[in-house]
């Protein structure tokens, strides 16, 4: 019986409906573990028509996922051939998902059901993205269950469907039933409704598992306290075949349990059926829910449990179609070293190469906890495989560390070219960890080494790395010498991979030398990479072709390169590059007016923990250009972050946005003039070309308006512009790219009207400081009637806002969470959501969105 459960179903009925006249829609069940989603999935299976395809998966709850799972189930529905599908398109996921997508299709109109995704590999998220941005004019409805607990997959779960456009997602909440729901539950069967409810709280499988013990007397204190209560009713034989099945995550398979059990198993599986401890899928046996499963499984004693998995590997290795993740699984808990040692190398290139590095790491740790008495060569190779894999998801120390172990067993090989591409790859990671003085030794290191060798891909890709490592310090005829070296070996030695990253670096650099053959350089080497399937090497492309275009300001050509990036990036697991570009992203927010939508984009990366220094700069250039624009007192720390970074080596691509942070607080009078100009003068001395300069020359001009613009040739011609006294061109300039700030900035060098109109649109912005900068600077030019801004005190006391509501409200603008506002505030996170509902309720709003919203239009903001 489906209880309370009307309203979603008849949402899901609508949805499906929906999608079967070409409006298709991603739906999210959420609700805990036993709150009956499941039961939901099947009471709107129960009304599907003859006209809908019904396809079903489900992801299994394996120490490491199997990358691809429910893919694989839904194309087997389907009869599409996924491996070979796989094969045809060489593990590059996007063609993939799109030829899924087609299949999909063209079964007419569709339910999709992938249940437990809070258990998914990331490139079954990936998947889920993919088809949830494409959903919209597809006759599918994509049904998916996931549990609302605070776990990492959890929250992956939440990360991937708020990467989907929110018109082609709808989430549904399966909540806990009421005691209304459970008493009349209770009543049907003659039991005690309200014991039952105090027990259960209303979780659905708890309730079902009470009302089918054995009396009221003594209920069970929990689900598994239940589970093993109707367990315990079995024969012997039955219960034997219940252990057995419990250590197959989410279904055994039918002529596994054959092979385990032996020709007793029919009977044996029936007794399971009949006491509602197993259900019968035809092809497979499982429990009613995971909850069941794990009660069964963890009273297992070790040994048995051991040898469970032990005899489930040996029927599952007889299967060349079983995903070798599963295997791993089995591997692990029958602590089958020699399996795990076997098993675990191949599962992680097997996720690799669908994209799921997570899972490619993961199974790479455990071959590492088992690789005792392996020879040092397959030791080194399990190490270098980490590395990689940590490096691509961004746990970069993890990287750095495996590294140095696969160096120290290739230095006692004796084996050059690979301890060399040892010391480069070490090189590359104490770069991504902001170590600039550890990864040019390290580059040195590997050119000199393999240079004693004869040429070889790895010294191709040691000049590579050396060469962009001069790229990044702004060294342009090094990056140039050393990338041609890179690009001539490679093409002599047939390495596509090699000779995109080395355009990469001479795109780069050329982009200040001639900006055109840069473009076309850094263009080809995205073409080689996304062609060969080099995902690191075609987000670095992204990442460069960004921003080139933002350094020439080209605002909408960064803009459209940045959304594809960024897309790649995350469809590939690339959370580094996918990091990085939203930092850079967050810099064009700014500069278009975005001050909110930037701050919310650069938090994303900030507010993660093991989001590594180098990742974090573009972001933290964005955040303290904003505090300081709105007078947020935070801005202090980030600073502080921004000015560590470059203790750790002067690169000029670091230097020239700190100095502009730092003139612009001068400028305010809230910083240093005199350590201002110094910066700016030391990035004057760095620059290759006056290209580089031109930002940095306009701030040098507002400190110090009597100083010599110097050559402006090479610069952009906003920057140009206003050096020689042409403000109106440069204002025209910066309104035609959508840049307000800016607008507004070289506007403080014309006539009064200019002036009052920058001073409007410093106020529209909320840069609350510079309006006020502005107002002192139009009175010492004898304007008069100026006006004051809004008066926040007042509009704050008709709202009914209190001083710390306005604090707030204020942190809410600039997308702090709850948790940033407690940190920022000094105050608990349960008295922040109180000053948030307070908030809420007196502006009259539903969200937090809407709330700014609403203090914008009144002037609170």
């Amino acid at each position: 019986m489906l209880l309370e459960r009307q309203m979603q179903l008849r949402l899901l009925e609508a949805l499906l409906a929906e999608s079967m006249q070409g409006r298709g829609r991603v739906a999210a069940l959420s609700g805990e573990a036993g709150a009956g989603k499941t039961a939901l999935v099947e009471a709107l299976v129960d009304r599907v028509g003859q006209g809908v395809t019904l396809l079903r998966s489900a992801c299994e709850d394996l120490s490491i996922p199997d990358p691809l799972g429910p893919l694989y189930d839904l194309a087997r529905e389907a009869q599409w051939e996924l491996p070979r599908a796989i094969d045809d398109r060489q593990g590059q996921r996007l063609p993939l998902f799109s030829d899924a997508l087609d299949v999909f299709e063209a079964k007419g109109p569709s339910l999709l059901v992938i249940e437990d995704l809070h258990w998914a590999d990331d490139a079954t998220l990936d998947f889920v993205r993919f088809l949830g941005r494409r959903i919209a004019n597809s006759h599918i409805l994509l049904l998916v269950t996931a549990r609302t607990d605070r776990s990492e997959g959890q929250m992956r779960v939440r990360r991937a469907l708020g990467e989907i456009p929110a018109g082609n997602v709808v989430r549904i909440e399966v909540p806990l039933l009421s005691e209304a729901a459970v008493l009349s539950l209770a009543e049907i069967a003659g039991r005690d409704g309200g014991a039952i409810y105090r027990a259960t709280a209303g979780n659905a499988f708890f309730v079902t598992e009470l009302l089918a013990a054995e009396s009221d007397s003594a209920l069970p204190a929990s689900v598994r306290d239940a589970v093993l209560a109707r367990a315990e009713r079995l024969s012997p034989g039955a219960r034997s075949m219940l252990d057995a099945v419990s250590v197959f995550p989410r279904r055994a398979d039918g002529w596994a349990l054959q092979g385990l059990c032996g020709i007793a198993a029919a009977g044996q599986l029936a007794e399971c059926i009949s006491q509602g401890l197993l259900e019968d899928f035809g092809d497979g046996y499982a429990f009613r829910h995971e909850i069941a499963r794990r009660a069964i499984e963890t009273a297992l004693a070790p040994s048995r449990r051991r040898e469970y998995n032990r005899r489930a590997l040996a029927a599952l290795q007889e299967n060349p179609d079983v995903a070798t993740a599963r295997l791993v699984h089995h591997a692990v808990e029958a602590q089958d070293l020699e399996a795990v040692r076997q098993l675990a190398p191949l599962a992680a290139r097997e996720a690799s190469r669908v994209g799921a590095h997570r899972d490619a790491a993961g199974h790479y740790e455990v071959a590492l906890r088992y690789y005792d008495g392996l020879p040092m060569e397959s030791q080194a190779a399990l190490h270098e495989g980490h590395a990689f894999e940590c490096h691509l998801i961004g746990r970069v120390d993890a990287a750095m560390e495996a590294q140095g172990e696969a160096r120290r067993l290739r230095q006692a090989l004796g084996d050059r070219l690979k301890e060399g591409d040892s010391l480069r790859c070490l090189s590359r990671f104490a770069y991504l960890l902001g170590d600039r003085a550890a990864a040019d030794r390290f580059g040195a290191q590997a050119v000199e080494l393999l240079e004693t060798a004869p040429d070889s891909p790895e010294l191709a890709m040691a000049y590579s790395n050396r060469s962009q490592l001069a790229m990044l310090a702004e060294r342009l005829d090094e990056t140039i010498l050393l990338g041609a070296k890179a690009v001539e070996l490679a093409e002599r030695l047939n390495r596509p991979d090699i000779l995109c990253h080395a355009l990469n670096n001479v795109g780069a650099a050329g982009q200040w030398l001639d900006f055109a053959k840069g473009r076309r350089d850094l263009a080809r080497s995205l073409a080689l990479a996304l062609a060969g399937n080099f995902q690191e090497h075609a987000a670095r492309a992204f990442t460069n072709c960004a921003c080139v275009e933002m350094n020439r300001l080209n605002l909408n050509e960064a803009e459209a390169v940045l959304d594809r990036g960024i897309t790649y990036c995350v469809e590939n697991d690339l959370a580094t590059w996918r990091d990085y570009m939203r930092g850079v992203q967050a810099q064009l927010l700014l500069r278009r007016g975005l001050w909110n939508d930037a701050a919310a984009v650069a938090h994303d990366v900030i507010d993660d923990e093991a989001t590594t220094a180098l990742v974090r700069y573009p972001s933290l250039v964005a955040l303290a250009k904003l505090r300081i624009r709105r007078g947020d007192p935070s801005a202090e720390p980030v600073l502080d972050e921004m000015r560590r970074f470059l203790d750790k080596g002067m690169e000029l691509q670091r230097l020239v946005p700190y100095a502009a942070v730092m003139a612009e607080l001068a400028w305010l009078g809230q910083g240093d003039r005199a350590e201002a100009l110094r910066l700016i003068d030391l990035a004057e001395d760095l620059s290759p070309t006056r290209a580089v300069f031109g930002e940095l020359a306009t701030w040098r001009q507002l400190l110090s308006p009597e100083s010599d613009p110097g050559d402006t040739r090479g610069m952009t011609e906003q920057h140009r512009l206003l050096l020689a006294g042409d403000w109106q061109g440069a204002a025209a300039f910066w309104a035609g790219m959508d840049a307000p700030f800016e607008r507004a900035l070289a506007l403080l060098q014309g006539d009064e009207a200019a002036l009052r109109e920058a001073l409007d649109i410093f106020e529209g912005l909320g840069a609350r400081p510079v309006a006020q900068h502005v107002r002192g600077m139009m009175r010492q030019s004898g304007v008069i009637h100026i006006a004051r801004g809004p008066r926040q005190a007042t509009r704050a006391n008709r709202a009914g806002l209190t001083q710390r509501q306005m604090e707030v409200l204020q942190l809410i603008e600039r997308g702090f969470s709850n948790k940033k506002i407690a940190a920022q505030l000094t105050i608990s996170p349960k008295t922040v959501d109180h000053h948030v509902s307070a908030v809420l309720e007196k502006l009259e709003a539903v969200s937090r969105g809407e709330a700014t919203a609403t203090a914008r239009a009144s002037g609170l903001l």
